[in-house]
């Protein structure tokens, strides 16, 4: 019996695009907590142009550490320490992660991220999620993964929208989305007292507002949302509105989860197509 490999995240968007019938190039945003990525890394937020078997990584989130690995799924400090020592660097990280962590900890998670061989890197929007809902007060530590996410999603949902942080991609093949403007905005909003839901809005609105540039980006006129971020229904009727005010044909689960409960489907589509050469 024959193995084929096939990428967690181009499984993910197979199975949209095979629930929606959708044939030849589709963009998938590919949004969840992990999935083990071709480059050595853990992916999350990727956007691939995918037809028939084969992808391409066209744009992702801009990687960062994750201190402790695994541990950084239930502590969401860690993926927030992990972000601001790449966006803002290390001095701005400790500082503003200080209480936190016991001096101790503090230590020696600055120790492990002083050797970047010792933590495992990650494009995630998830821990992305995790980072901003620490940040913010929401979710320090957590007692399973997506909980810190979704206190974020539950403040933003009934908060009125007014803007949204600025999340620019930078370069091309693959794009790349830069967090650390948004970090900065999301600190200076805490320095300026802005509170927790608004924050949260603004952050939701920047992902509905990144989801656009990365189609425009690829040129593709059918987009795929998967990925466990799109079991918030939030971030979801952003991006669909946004995508679809932008021109572009936007196709969701409605059968089958966006989550990992979805990509056998994916994996058995893209392993026809290889099958089938």
């Amino acid at each position: 019996v024959p193995l084929i490999r096939v990428q967690h995240h181009h499984a993910h968007i197979a199975a949209c695009a095979a629930e929606n019938r959708v044939d030849g190039a589709v963009l998938g945003l590919a949004w969840d907590g992990a999935g083990y990525g071709g480059d050595g890394t853990v992916w999350g937020g990727e956007a691939l142009v995918c037809e028939g078997g084969h992808f391409t990584r066209i744009g992702h989130l801009r990687p960062f550490p994750l201190p402790g690995g695994e541990r950084a799924i239930r502590e969401p400090r860690r993926a927030l320490l992990g972000l601001l020592w790449e966006t803002l660097g290390p001095d701005a990280a400790m500082h503003r992660v200080a209480q936190l962590f016991s001096a101790q900890e503090l230590a020696s998670l600055a120790t492990l991220l002083a050797r970047p061989n010792l933590s495992p890197r990650t494009s995630s929007i998830g821990r992305l999620f995790d980072a901003v809902s620490a940040l913010v007060g929401l979710g320090a530590s957590v007692s399973f993964e997506g909980e810190a996410a979704m206190r974020l999603e539950f403040a933003a949902t009934d908060t009125p929208s007014d803007g949204a942080y600025d999340f620019p991609l930078v370069g091309a093949s693959p794009a790349v989305a830069d967090p650390a403007p948004l970090m900065r905005a999301v600190i200076a909003d805490l320095n300026g007292r802005v509170g927790s839901a608004t924050i949260a809005r603004r952050f939701h609105e920047s992902l509905a507002g990144l989801a656009v540039h990365f189609a425009n980006a690829a040129g593709v006129r059918d987009v795929a949302l998967s990925g466990g971020c799109f079991q918030n229904a939030l971030l979801t009727r952003l991006a669909i509105a946004r995508l679809s005010d932008a021109g572009f044909t936007v196709h969701t689960h409605h059968v089958v989860p966006p989550n990992d409960g979805g990509i056998s489907l994916g994996q058995a589509v893209v392993a026809r197509h290889l099958l089938k050469g």
